[in-house]
C-alpha cells in the first residue's frame, strides 16, 4: 500500500469500532494492539484496556504498555492471568499458546462479560503457527486488523502515523515462546531467559535478540547476523559464559541460522550450531 493511502486504512481502522457497544482491548506493549487501542481512542470508542501479567510478561513489555497508557490517557488495568498454575499450559507442548490465551480471555470476560475482546491480531499473523488463535476463537474475541486484512508493515505505518513509541518495536513474542517444546515452563526459567537477554542487549548494544532453551538448560542465541562479528570477540564470550552461568545455564550455542521468528515452532530444529560448554 502507498503510504498516501494509510491515512485512509487509519479512517476505516477508525471506523470499524461501533458506538453502541464495549470493548477490552488486550493490551500486550506491542505496535499491533497499541494501533487497535489508538484507532479506539480516536473513535471515541467504549473500551478498556488490559494487560495480562505473570512470570512471561518481560518487564520490557510492562514499561511500554504503562507508555502508551500514560500517552493514549487510556482506561486501564493490570491483571494477573495465573496460566503459570496450570499443568496444561507448564507442560508446554504444542497447545502452550492455546491454554495461556485461554487463561487470558476468561480472566478478562470474568471481569468485563458485558464486553467484545479485541487483540491485536494482524492478517498474517493468520498463516503463522499460532494456537493461540484458536483460544480466540472459542472466545469469540475480535481482531479489527485482521479483519480488515491489515498487514504488519501496514501496521507499522498506522503506528508511525499516529507517532506511537513502539512504531519501530521489534517482535516481543512472551518469555515462554524461547522455552523449547517439551521443557516445563517454570517461573525460573522464564527469569532466567529474561535476564540473559537483558544482559545481551546491553553488552552487544543491541535491540532485539532471543535466548532459547532447551533440555538440560541449554541457552541458544539467537541474533542478526550483523551482530556475529561483536559477540565472537573472545573477550566478551567470556563474559557471557560467566553471565549464563550465573543465571543457571549449563551450555550456550550460536546459532548460525540468525534470528527468526517462530524458530521452536514444528517442524524447525536448531541446527548450525556453535556450542560453548559452560558445564
Amino acid at each position: 500500500m502507498d503510504s498516501h493511502d494509510i491515512p485512509q486504512l487509519a479512517a476505516r481502522l477508525i471506523n470499524w469500532f461501533e458506538n453502541n457497544t464495549s470493548y477490552v482491548i488486550a493490551l500486550s506493549g506491542g505496535v499491533d494492539s497499541a494501533v487497535v487501542a489508538c484507532a479506539a481512542t480516536h473513535a471515541k470508542a467504549d473500551f478498556v484496556a488490559v494487560t495480562g501479567v505473570g512470570p512471561a510478561t518481560s518487564e520490557r513489555e510492562k514499561l511500554d504498555a504503562q507508555q502508551l497508557v500514560d500517552g493514549l490517557n487510556l482506561k486501564h488495568q493490570w491483571l494477573q492471568t495465573g496460566e503459570i498454575q496450570s499443568a496444561d499450559y507448564r507442560r508446554n507442548d504444542l497447545q502452550r499458546c492455546f491454554y495461556c490465551k485461554s487463561h487470558l480471555f476468561s480472566c478478562i470476560s470474568q471481569h468485563y462479560p458485558d464486553a467484545t475482546i479485541l487483540t491485536g491480531t494482524n492478517l498474517d499473523d493468520l498463516s503463522d503457527f499460532r494456537p493461540g488463535l484458536t483460544a480466540a476463537q472459542v472466545a469469540h474475541v475480535r481482531s479489527p486488523l485482521a479483519e480488515l486484512q491489515i498487514a504488519k508493515t501496514q501496521v507499522r505505518q498506522l503506528a508511525e502515523l499516529w507517532k506511537l513509541h513502539v512504531a519501530d518495536k521489534p517482535a516481543s513474542p512472551c518469555l515462554a515462546s524461547r522455552i523449547a517444546y517439551g521443557v516445563e515452563v517454570t517461573a525460573e526459567r522464564l527469569a532466567m531467559i529474561e535476564a540473559a537477554e537483558v544482559f545481551l542487549k546491553n553488552l552487544l548494544q543491541i535491540r532485539d535478540c532471543r535466548v532459547r532453551l532447551h533440555q538440560g538448560e541449554l541457552g541458544r542465541i539467537e541474533l542478526s547476523r550483523e551482530s556475529f562479528q561483536e559477540i565472537l570477540l573472545s573477550d566478551r564470550i567470556d563474559r557471557i559464559v560467566q553471565r549464563l552461568r550465573e543465571l543457571g545455564f549449563r551450555q550456550v550455542t550460536l546459532d548460525l541460522a540468525g534470528q527468526r521468528m517462530g524458530s521452536h515452532n514444528p517442524p524447525a530444529a536448531p541446527t548450525n550450531l556453535v556450542s560453548i560448554n559452560l558445564g
